[in-house]
């Protein structure tokens, strides 16, 4: 009895409190920017997006540099390009407008940072069937980086 009491402490103390499962191999970048929120208005062939982003801006020297509107073959549709950091409103909401895809079109919608490149958190989905959270491969579509538009600088 004594034994079964310890072994189900050690068990206890050994669990994850959480209640979720973790796999130790993956380890997330902390500097990633993520998007939260995805929600569209407007007509075919000319979509309004207004994207959550989270993002562990710090100025300048660390921050979401723009979000981006893919194909799922890594073409890309749209570029909303971020002027400054946003290091005491987090998350926010930016907005794009006028992207040309059809309602029942697959996209998906990724961020990016200035020091750090592509987030492999996005949201992947349609006007018609709403957008879900989505990982991608840590090399999709990494040719389009240096594509236009590209951001001028940091105001702060």
């Amino acid at each position: 009895m004594t034994i079964i009491f310890y072994f189900s402490i050690l068990l206890f103390s050994c669990s994850n409190t959480s209640g979720e499962i973790t796999d130790s191999t993956e380890k997330p970048n902390k500097n990633d920017a993520k998007i939260v929120s995805v929600t569209t208005s407007g007509n075919e062939n000319n979509y309004s997006f207004n994207v959550g982003i989270s993002s562990p801006d710090k100025g300048c020297s660390q921050y979401a540099n723009w979000w981006e509107i893919t194909t799922e073959t890594g073409e890309l549709i749209y570029r909303r390009i971020l002027g400054h950091s946003h290091v005491n409103e987090q998350p926010f909401i930016r907005s794009g407008g006028g992207i040309k895809i059809n309602k029942d079109q697959v996209v998906i919608i990724r961020m990016h940072m200035n020091n750090t490149g592509y987030s492999e958190n996005a949201f992947k989905g349609s006007v018609s069937q709403d957008f879900n959270s989505f990982k991608t491969a840590n090399d999709f579509a990494k040719a389009i980086e240096n594509q236009s538009p590209q951001p001028t600088g940091c105001a702060f």
